[in-house]
């Protein structure tokens, strides 16, 4: 990435996310038939892409080394002020420090797994320009907990969302919206069931890409190899639900309608 699109992320909420996958050409393909990404190359190797859409990044997409987890997930990484900070919170939280804080480019990075088993990561230093919710970044993130106000006290204090300025932290009936600035960064709901046969059930961050049709992004998805998971195949969001898909490595995401 250039030095003009490089920025530093407001803290606290996320600022990326990744997909690691066993066939990165197929990845790309499917992806960008479903949903008109291009890729770029990044600053991390070849193995590793930046997907856009007219130029605007997206998420980041890469091969995953043998012997490594044969799961894709799709990760969420937050911005952070302080790696090392982050890590000694999430496991004196009882979660999982999975890797890191390891140097990475022009930054530091981690990824972990809450006491839920929810994978997420995190990043302290500059980043591409990206807001959820705006532009070609995400119309949402969504993590499906098992308890969702015990999920959000955790996140709350791991990312230290009290003393950030700018976000507000709403308790809803049935789920908690995290806004910065006045805008969804992202929400918590619960129906996770950590001992479920499905993957799509368990705990777990849903990344929401916005489509012109998600029904036509459905069936394009499918010719392209991916597949509608075992039910349920709704996503719950503030907006109401949204088809949820597999790619042929297996990575759940949901799609919505974009908004006019």
């Amino acid at each position: 990435m250039s030095a003009a699109e490089r920025v530093v992320p407001a803290p606290g909420i996320p600022c990326w996310v990744n997909l690691m996958v066993s066939d990165l050409r197929a990845a790309q393909a499917f992806y960008a038939a479903v949903l008109g990404w291009d890729f770029r190359p990044s600053s991390l190797g070849g193995d590793f892409l930046v997907a856009a859409v007219d130029g605007r990044p997206v998420a980041g997409i890469g091969e995953r080394r043998p012997g490594l987890a044969q799961t894709s997930v799709w990760t969420p990484y937050f911005a952070v002020r302080d790696a090392t900070v982050t890590a000694a919170r999430i496991r004196e939280r009882g979660a999982t420090l999975a890797v890191g804080p390891v140097a990475l480019g022009e930054g530091r990075a981690g990824l972990a797994a809450d006491r839920d088993g929810a994978a997420f990561g995190f990043w302290e230093g500059p980043a591409l320009a990206w807001t959820v919710g705006e532009e070609s970044a995400p119309a949402r993130l969504d993590l499906q907990t098992r308890d969702v106000f015990e999920a959000a006290v955790f996140y709350g204090e791991v990312f230290g969302w009290a003393d950030e300025p700018g976000i507000d932290v709403a308790y809803r009936r049935d789920h908690v919206l995290v806004e910065r600035d006045g805008r969804d960064a992202l929400s918590l709901r619960g129906g996770g069931v950590q001992t479920s046969a499905q993957p799509q059930s368990r705990p777990r961050w849903l990344v929401n890409f916005a489509v012109d049709d998600v029904e036509r992004a459905v069936a394009t998805a499918v010719a392209a190899g991916g597949g509608k998971p075992q039910l349920p195949v709704t996503a719950w969001s503030p907006d109401g639900f949204s088809r949820v898909l597999q790619d042929p490595d297996g990575g759940l995401f949901t799609l919505t309608n974009r908004r006019v």
